[in-house]
């Protein structure tokens, strides 16, 4: 079997991936593409079949169960000013609609209440709702 039939096969395997993504078809194709590989070394249609196999099953049985966690992680880690939303503060300075003082996890940021009604007095609990450029607008956690 010529090595661009193993070829063929191994392109219209993995266009059928592209309709299930499902990452069995293109294990497969990447046998077939070793059976490519071998048939431009031996005529020997059963090597070349055997090597198409094994890389088939070694591919299904160890790579795509890598590439079936890395497809279905968690989003990624929150990063600056986003991870501080929700997180706990304490009430430093008087809060209220237009200013204040709070500590978030080691650091001192200036304050507003979520709820423009609210005033937080110092010693309150409080949870991040939002940022706005440097300052944290918060709202009484109850914790």
């Amino acid at each position: 079997m010529p090595w661009y039939l193993w070829l063929v096969a191994a392109l219209i395997l993995a266009v059928v991936e592209i309709t299930s993504v499902n990452l069995v078809f293109i294990m497969l194709a990447a046998g077939a593409a070793a059976g490519a590989v071998v048939a431009t070394v031996t005529g020997d249609l059963v090597v070349q079949a055997l090597v198409a196999a094994v890389v088939a099953v070694l591919m299904l049985f160890i790579v795509r169960p890598i590439a079936m966690r890395h497809l279905h992680q968690p989003q990624s880690v929150r990063t600056g000013t986003a991870a501080l939303i929700g997180a706990d503060g304490l009430v430093l300075e008087r809060v209220d609609a237009h200013n204040g003082r709070v500590k978030i996890g080691g650091e001192i940021w200036t304050a507003r209440a979520f709820d423009p009604g609210a005033i937080l007095e110092p010693g309150t609990a409080v949870a991040v709702a939002q940022i706005d450029g440097a300052t944290a607008l918060v709202y009484e956690s109850g914790t």
